[in-house]
C-alpha cells in the first residue's frame, strides 16, 4: 500500500504534468493574432501551413491585405476582396516603392483561398508555412471595393495600413481566445528613425530658432545695437544647423525606405522651403554687409521691407509643413497611424503664440522708426540698410 501510495503521489506531481504538457504540444495549435483599429489578423500554423484570417472590426471593407514582410516595398502580399456575386478575389502581389502593387504571377508561396467565416467581413487563406515563428507582417484596410473580380483590378490607396509581429509558438487550447500579439510594441525600421530625427531637427530649425530670431530682432532692436547679432546667430547658424541636417535626413529616410523623391506635397514643399529659407538669409547678407544705396534716400529701402515680409511668410509656410508631416506624411508611409492629440495641441498653440508675440512686437515700430530717423538725421545719410 506504501509503494501504491508513492506511485500515485509521483503521478500527481510529477508524470501528469508533463504528459498534459505533451499533450498540449501535439494536439494544441499555436498561433497569433493582432488588430487595428479597423480590421484583425488572425493566424493559426497547422503543420506545414498557416491559415491568415482578415476580419474587419465593423466596417464594410473594400478590400483587406497583408504582406509578409517590414515595409511595403518589396514585400510579397495578399489582397483580397468580395465580389457583387458572392465570390472573393485573391490576389498575390508586389511593390517596389510605395505605388499600387502588382499582380506576381510567380509569387515565392502561392496562397490558397479559404471559405470565410462570416459574410464579406472575413477572409480566410493558407499559405505553406516558411519555418519560422517571428512572422514580420503588414497590413491594409480599403474602403473603396475594386469592383471587379479580376486579381489585376485597379486598387485605390488604403484607408489604414501598418507593420506588427506575430509570434506562431504560442499555443492555443482548445476554447481559448487567440492570444493577441498585436499589442506589442512595433519597434521603428531604420528609415522611420530617420524620419523622427529629420522631424526633430527641421522642428527645432524652422519652428524654434527661426522664430526666436524674428522676435529677438523685433523686441531688442530698439533697446540694444547688438541685436543683430543675436539674430544673425540665431537664423543662420543655430537654425541653419539644425534646418539642413532635418533636410539630409529627410532625404536620406526616402532613400533607406526605397521611396521616390518629390512624388508627394509634402517632400517638394520641404525643398521648396529650404530654398526659400537660404534666398532669405541671403538677402539678409545683402543688406547688411552690402549695404546698396538707397534710390529714396527718405524713405524704408525696399529691400528691407522685402527680407521682413520673406521672414515671415518662411515661418508662416514651416507651420504648414511641420504639419502635413506629421498629420498626413507620417501615416501615409509608416502605416503607424496619428500621432495622437497631444502634437496637435502643442503645434495650435504654437501657431498661435507666435503671432501673437510678434504682434504685440509691432508696438515697438514708432520708437524703432523715430530711431532710425534720429540717425539718418544725425549721419547725414538714409537708412541703415541693416534695419529690416
Amino acid at each position: 500500500m506504501i509503494v501504491t501510495a508513492i506511485f500515485w503521489f509521483i503521478s500527481l506531481f510529477f508524470i501528469h504534468p508533463v504528459l498534459v504538457a505533451g499533450a498540449a504540444t501535439v494536439n494544441g495549435t499555436t498561433g497569433d493574432s493582432f488588430c487595428s483599429s479597423l480590421m484583425c489578423i488572425t493566424a493559426t500554423l497547422n503543420g506545414t501551413t498557416v491559415e491568415y484570417l482578415l476580419s474587419s472590426r465593423g466596417r464594410t471593407p473594400g478590400w483587406m491585405a497583408m504582406g509578409f514582410g517590414k515595409t511595403m516595398a518589396g514585400s510579397p502580399m495578399v489582397i483580397m476582396w468580395a465580389n457583387s456575386d458572392g465570390t472573393l478575389t485573391l490576389s498575390q502581389r508586389q511593390a517596389s516603392d510605395y505605388v499600387e502593387p502588382q499582380l506576381v504571377d510567380s509569387p515565392p508561396r502561392f496562397a490558397t483561398l479559404s471559405s470565410p467565416a462570416s459574410g464579406d467581413i472575413k477572409y480566410a487563406f493558407t499559405i505553406p508555412h516558411d519555418g519560422k515563428t517571428t512572422q514580420n507582417l503588414i497590413w491594409a484596410f480599403g474602403s473603396t471595393n475594386p469592383g471587379s473580380s479580376d486579381p489585376r483590378a485597379t486598387l485605390l490607396q488604403h484607408l489604414d495600413s501598418g507593420p506588427t509581429v506575430l509570434d506562431l509558438s504560442k499555443t492555443i487550447t482548445p476554447g481559448s481566445d487567440i492570444p493577441s500579439g498585436g499589442s506589442v510594441n512595433i519597434p521603428l525600421q531604420p528609415y522611420q528613425r530617420l524620419i523622427v530625427a529629420h522631424a526633430i531637427f527641421c522642428v527645432f530649425g524652422f519652428l524654434f530658432f527661426l522664430p526666436a530670431g524674428a522676435l529677438l530682432a523685433r523686441y531688442l532692436r530698439t533697446f540694444s545695437n547688438v541685436w543683430f547679432k543675436g539674430h544673425w546667430i540665431l537664423q543662420w547658424l543655430l537654425a541653419g544647423v539644425c534646418i539642413v541636417i532635418g533636410i539630409a535626413l529627410g532625404i536620406r529616410s526616402v532613400v533607406e525606405a526605397k521611396a521616390k523623391h518629390f512624388d508627394d506635397t509634402h517632400k517638394k514643399w520641404g525643398i521648396a522651403l529650404f530654398v526659400l529659407y537660404i534666398v532669405q538669409c541671403l538677402l539678409g547678407a545683402f543688406i547688411h554687409f552690402l549695404k546698396p544705396a538707397n534710390p529714396w534716400p527718405t524713405a524704408r529701402p525696399v529691400q528691407n521691407y522685402l527680407h521682413a515680409v520673406l521672414g515671415l511668410l518662411t515661418i508662416g509656410l514651416a507651420f504648414y509643413q511641420v504639419r502635413s508631416g506629421y498629420k498626413y506624411e507620417w501615416p501615409m508611409v509608416t502605416g503607424r497611424g496619428d500621432l495622437g492629440k497631444g502634437v496637435d495641441i502643442v503645434w495650435y498653440v504654437w501657431v498661435v503664440l507666435i503671432p501673437v508675440l510678434y504682434a504685440v512686437g509691432l508696438a515697438f515700430l514708432p520708437k524703432q522708426y523715430r530711431q532710425e530717423g534720429e540717425k539718418k538725421i544725425k549721419a547725414g545719410v538714409g537708412y541703415a540698410q541693416h534695419d529690416e
